[in-house]
């Protein structure tokens, strides 16, 4: 996931798949992951369940980790750097009230994977990259039923982001197809993505598919 080229040049946004919270049926969605991640360009997967019971936790990441692992789809779990190193993820993803950035490159290494919530604070994400993360997120950018959200960053903080630092920057909450184009065109490398994909009405294959499309299009503006 890192940024291979300056602003000037800078690749597609690509979308970044997180989890829903719950996952009843995870036979079931098993199969609908394989189905949405053969529709398009998925750059990740982030295993994000909440409230986080560990036995759930293990079972989605032993049952989904493969399925992303023979797509190229580098698979990051939410909160947890220790679980995360157990059972072989390729990083993690932290909030402000999670462990620590320096712990949690503690625990995984210096090749995994580590992006950090920065909210719309673009001082948290300077210090986030400056301590040696790989991608900082920013939102809730819109409404969202996933979690509960009190900051809305605005557009031109992807902008000044993209511009002037080199570690990716990746827009959360709320994105559907019908909001993308515009935070790839601001400057998102990534759009995470949960419920735009899982809740889309023609599923998530259609909505994975619909996502590449967009995402490509805005690009080319660019």
């Amino acid at each position: 996931m890192a940024r291979q080229s300056p602003a000037s040049a800078r690749p597609p946004c690509r979308l970044y798949l997180i989890t829903p919270p719950q996952i009843p049926d995870l036979d079931a969605f098993a199969g609908q992951l394989e189905a949405a991640l053969d529709a398009g360009d998925v750059a990740a997967l982030q295993v994000r369940i909440k409230p986080a019971d560990e036995a759930a936790v293990r079972d989605a990441v032993q049952q989904l980790l493969p399925i992303a692992r023979a797509r190229d789809v580098a698979v990051l779990l939410n909160d947890r750097p220790d679980l995360a190193r157990a059972l072989g993820c390729d990083g993690v993803h932290i909030g402000q009230e999670d462990a620590p950035l320096a712990e949690a490159r503690r625990i995984l290494g210096p090749d995994a994977m580590i992006g950090v919530t920065c909210h719309a604070d673009r001082d948290l994400a300077w210090d986030a990259a400056e301590g040696g993360a790989d991608y900082v997120a920013f939102g809730a950018f819109h409404p969202t039923a996933t979690k509960a959200t009190t900051h809305r960053p605005e557009l031109d903080l992807l902008t000044t982001w993209q511009e002037t630092v080199e570690v990716p920057c990746v827009a959360i909450g709320g994105i559907t197809v019908d909001n993308a184009a515009a935070l790839a065109r601001a400057g998102a490398d990534f759009v995470a993505v949960s419920a735009g994909v899982w809740s889309y009405p023609e599923g998530p294959a259609a909505a994975v598919s619909r996502f590449t499309a967009v995402l490509a299009g805005a690009s080319e503006e660019i």
